[in-house]
């Protein structure tokens, strides 16, 4: 008894272990490539759907999949709508395992033919260089999962003349809740639902369980997949527990369907056994797993967006709007964390851009003080995020992106104080004398604002650069004709002054604006100039 309960827990280990190295090693290999494919594939539900499939098939895990779409939803490439796709495609992306357990793992000993799959990768792990070591891990990680196929299943054999599991009742509803259950169990124990159900298709191709058992705990081992993510998501952020969620809602909505139209499946399956030739075991099974979770899939998908509104009503994101894509959880991928944060700034720049234009139009200025005190935070909140996003050595285009960043925080904290004009100034701002200064100031930063949030196409940061540099030659044209007129005595010295530094204020808001654009607007191509003057390449 205790040969085989070691064989089986050594099994479900090499099986797990395997799963890890192989995932880490592909999504290593992969490098950014896979999260670009994620982001680029996916559109409307049904092509986000088969995105999440084909990812996390390729990488034998539906939590690096999920993960990174949680990263994806918080830094805002892609909304919720999308993830919710993705989300359903990657539950259906698991049951590959089953298929590959099921035609490659148990008809014949393939963890012999395995064992020079892990030497070989072995071998490239310690004397490969680069993305190469990462497929010598996948490589030894895939024949590991055969290995501990075959022990599995060695192991299933002992235990089923131990304890009779293919005798327990599956008869009413109460005896089909007992084999859920015991699939759910199995899943939370093994932190896997592709180990469970790998379990499952050894205990079925040894006899140890019937079908109709083994049938009942893969629908389990589907709802316990959500179980690991919902215990992690209690205190996470807000597009956590929105992904988490959705993931719950849709396995566990299914695996209610499988089980009530279970005797239905059964007859479908048998059909296909008789007349497609379909193998009556592992291969029915793993048939099974897919048809369930595709037939969820087609429920849910048409009422894609109605769902995810559904979501968001129910978790709603009571944090600050312009800050809501910075999630600590992104630190851990610093392309996305820097896309998040860029995201941020734009947001935050956009509504400096509209207070202050608000604020130069003639009449009473607005009381501003929550608004300004919510654009510190957001600003102070960005600074503070961008700063701990981890560095990447040899990645220049990561790196310039980050140096943008920092010119812009730069700019964004000195036109801070520039929100409005102080009130010594504010009579002369709006005063006649400096209108075409004024409106010319109001039409660069509603294009600034207009342009970062994508309404405007073409050159804008071009004519956002003209314009900033027509009010710096009215400033320089205008300031000695006024102070001439002092010099005459054609004006009193004190106007004079505060003439002089509503110009300049014109001059520095519109400067600001000119940079924060150019930083933040031109994303990965051109070249950018430095606060010196500097012609740097990018």
């Amino acid at each position: 008894m205790i040969a085989v309960i070691f064989r089986l827990v050594g099994g479900v280990g090499l099986f797990l272990l395997g799963m890890t190295l192989l995932s880490d090693g592909l999504k290593s290999f992969a490098g950014d490539a896979l999260r670009r494919a994620l982001v680029r594939f996916t559109g409307r539900p049904v092509k986000a759907f088969f995105s999440g499939a084909l990812v996390t098939a390729l990488v034998q895990s539906s939590s690096a999949t999920t993960v990174a779409v949680i990263g994806f939803v918080s830094a805002g490439l892609l909304t919720f709508s999308q993830a919710v796709g993705v989300v359903i495609g990657a539950s259906l992306g698991t049951t590959s395992t089953g298929w590959m357990v099921a035609v490659a793992g148990l008809d014949i000993s393939i963890g012999t033919y395995a064992l020079p799959l892990i030497g070989v990768g072995a071998f490239v792990k310690l004397l490969g260089h680069g993305r190469w070591r990462s497929l010598g891990l996948a490589l030894a990680g895939f024949g590991l999962i055969f290995v501990g196929i075959e022990t599995l299943q060695i192991g299933m054999e002992g235990f089923s003349g131990l304890f009779p599991l293919d005798k327990l009742p599956v008869a009413g509803f109460q005896g089909r809740l007992l084999m859920v259950l015991a699939g759910l169990l199995m899943t939370v124990i093994m932190l896997s639902s592709s180990a469970a159900v790998a379990t499952t298709l050894a205990a079925l191709h040894s006899g140890s369980v019937q079908f109709e058992q083994a049938a009942l705990v893969v629908i389990g081992a589907a709802i316990g997949a959500t179980i690991t993510g919902a215990l992690a998501s209690i205190g996470a952020s807000v597009p956590t527990r929105r992904t988490v969620l959705a993931h719950v809602s849709f396995n566990l909505a299914t695996g209610m369907i499988a089980l009530g139209l279970l005797p239905l499946f059964l007859r479908t399956l048998l059909w296909a056994q008789i007349h497609l030739g379909l193998d009556p075991g592992a291969a029915s099974l793993a048939a099974f797993h897919t048809a369930f979770i595709v037939f969820g899939a087609v429920i849910f998908l048409p009422f894609t967006d109605s769902f995810a509104g559904w979501i968001e009503r129910l978790l709603p994101d009571k944090g600050l709007r312009l800050t809501e894509h910075l999630d600590a959880s992104l630190l851990s991928v610093p392309a996305v964390a820097l896309e998040a944060s860029r995201r941020a700034l734009l947001e935050t720049s956009g509504e400096f851009f509209t207070v202050i234009r608000s604020n130069l139009a003639p009449g009473r200025p607005e009381d501003p003080e929550a608004r300004l005190q919510q654009l510190k935070q957001a600003l102070d909140q960005s600074q503070h995020f961008l700063a701990t996003i981890p560095s990447v050595a040899g990645d220049e285009p990561l790196s310039q992106n980050r140096l943008r960043q920092m010119h812009a925080v730069a700019h964004l904290a000195r036109l801070r104080s520039y929100q409005q004009p102080p009130s010594v100034l504010r009579h002369q701002v709006i005063a006649e004398p400096l209108a075409k200064q004024r409106e010319a100031l109001r039409e660069l930063l509603h294009l600034c604002e207009a342009g970062l949030r994508g309404r405007e196409q073409g050159e804008w940061l071009t004519t956002v650069a003209e314009m900033s540099k027509e009010l710096t030659s009215e400033h320089e044209r205008g300031r000695p004709a006024v102070l001439a007129r002092s010099a005459t005595g054609g004006s009193d010295t004190t106007v004079v002054l505060v003439l002089l530094d509503a110009m300049r204020w014109l001059d520095r808001v519109g400067h600001h604006a000119w940079r924060i654009t150019h930083y933040l607007g031109s994303e990965n191509t051109g070249s950018f100039i430095p606060d010196d003057g500097t012609q740097v390449a990018e």
